[in-house]
């Protein structure tokens, strides 16, 4: 047999690769990882925590709304952006720490730099500002796991917005932002800075925000978001972007329309980051979408090579991410074949209100099974009815009519993350309408609503027909 360097090289420290490296590592493999910016990935760095943070501080101003209405008086309440900042920094730095930690503890050797495939069992470790790392190296096994990148649009002035990535580092919190996107990211961000009380626009090019959830969901968030104040414009995008002699920039769109902000953040969907891998070198494959082409075991179609994560395209999710590692790490290096199974695989949008999903959507639905039942309710939650809030909420159950199983669970409101989560567990193992309605409600909560409901929804423009 040939003699390698390591058994498993690993090119980035994402949340997929860190954790298929340290369970390599700890069956006594020897690892090798490389990362070209901060160990923990997009996630830990500036991605979903760093996000969640944003999303904690920018809830305080609704949280002042709610105090005062249930009789506290709370003078001079301010946010200071640079001290929320360094906070931030603070925090990130250490959950980075614990990664490093953590894949030190397992046995595996960290590199900090870009790695490159030279070829099917090569990799070459190019130099990184205080490091040492550079090198070439040969594995048994290459497992990437680099993620994906903001995708920035191209037109006139495209240049002077900016992406997730920057947006966690800005020097100064702006008065005024145009966020450009309808997906996960676009809504979150258009919330954060909402609440930390800049004037938000969300721009889209498509009919409704959120595409690919729920239309019901869709159409009551785009709702909810007018009420805090975002304004909401679909049906358009950019034709330019000028800077003015005031520093602002001057958006002009395809309808003529013209906006005036400080900044222009663009989240506009997130490509797999796959430029400058070397990929073609071993003859590893792209699919129609430019991401890694994998098998059900993570394998690309070359035999040393395979792939986890948002660089596969698959379920771009952070726990998703960290399963398909898992599996990899099981089926390689603990004589455990295994695959991940990405049906019925939860999400959350936190949005303002936020989102939590499980399985498919009506429409959906109805094109696989024909006939389905509806549940859905809209109402106030608890909490704002006793100052006259007109915040609302949505559930909606969609269920297989012949067997009764439900289908689909959709949440918009309060704390619907941690409500979907558990609704999962019931969605994935087949849970049928009479099963959930057999659970006995917990009162007063807005997730007692989910098993209270009875009556079918059936709306005008079906005429009757569930």
């Amino acid at each position: 047999m040939a003699d390698y360097d390591f058994d498993l090289f690993v090119i980035g420290a994402g949340s997929g690769g860190v954790r298929a490296a340290r369970l390599a590592a700890l069956s006594g493999a020897k690892v090798a990882v490389a990362e070209e910016y901060r160990v923990g990935g997009t996630c830990v760095v500036r991605g979903c925590v760093p996000k969640k943070f944003m999303v904690y501080a920018s809830e305080v101003t609704s949280q002042l709304k709610t105090a005062k209405g249930y009789g506290w008086t709370i003078d001079d309440a301010r946010f200071d952006w640079k001290t929320f900042l360094h906070e931030k920094d603070v925090e990130i730095a250490r959950l980075s720490g614990i990664y490093v930690t953590n894949l030190q503890k397992a046995g595996a050797h960290l590199l900090h730099g870009r790695a490159q495939i030279v070829d099917a069992h090569t990799v070459e470790v190019l130099p990184k500002d205080g490091s040492d790392d550079a090198g070439t190296y040969t594995a048994r096994k290459i497992l990437v796991a680099t993620g994906g990148r903001p995708v920035r649009p191209e037109f006139p002035g495209a240049e002077l917005g900016i992406t997730s990535d920057e947006a966690f580092h800005l020097p100064t919190l702006p008065k005024s932002v145009l966020v450009v996107g309808g997906g996960y990211i676009a809504v979150e961000f258009a919330g954060i800075y909402a609440g930390l009380g800049v004037q938000t626009t969300l721009l889209y090019r498509g009919a409704n925000i959120l595409r690919g959830f729920d239309d019901d969901v869709r159409m009551h968030l785009a709702d909810e978001l007018e009420k805090r104040g975002i304004k909401v414009v679909l049906g358009c995008s950019h034709k330019s972007i000028e800077k003015m002699d005031d520093g602002r920039l001057l958006s002009t769109l395809s309808n003529d329309l013209t906006f005036e902000t400080e900044a222009v953040m663009f989240a506009t969907g997130r490509e797999p980051y796959v430029q400058g891998l070397g990929l073609e070198k071993a003859g590893v494959k792209l699919n129609d979408k430019g991401a890694i082409a994998v098998d059900k075991y993570s394998k690309t179609n070359v035999d040393s090579i395979w792939a986890v994560g948002d660089v596969t395209d698959r379920i771009n999710l952070t726990p998703v991410a960290i399963r398909e590692g898992a599996a990899f790490a099981q089926t390689e290096f603990y004589g455990k074949p295994t695959t991940f199974d990405h049906d019925l695989v939860a999400s959350a949008v936190f949005s303002q209100p936020p989102v939590g999903a499980v399985g498919m959507s009506e429409a959906e639905a109805r094109q696989a099974f024909g006939k389905v039942d509806i549940y859905r309710s809209v109402f106030r939650p608890m909490k704002v009815t006793f100052y006259g809030g007109q915040e609302r909420c949505l559930i909606k159950l969609v269920v297989k009519q012949d067997d009764e199983r439900i289908v689909g669970v959709h949440v918009v409101g309060p704390d619907s993350p941690e409500i979907i989560q558990m609704a999962a567990i019931a969605v994935k193992m087949g849970v049928t309408k009479p099963q959930w309605d057999s659970t006995c409600a917990v009162h007063p909560t807005l997730a007692e609503e989910l098993v209270t409901m009875r009556e079918k929804y059936v709306p005008a423009e079906v005429g009757g027909v569930g």
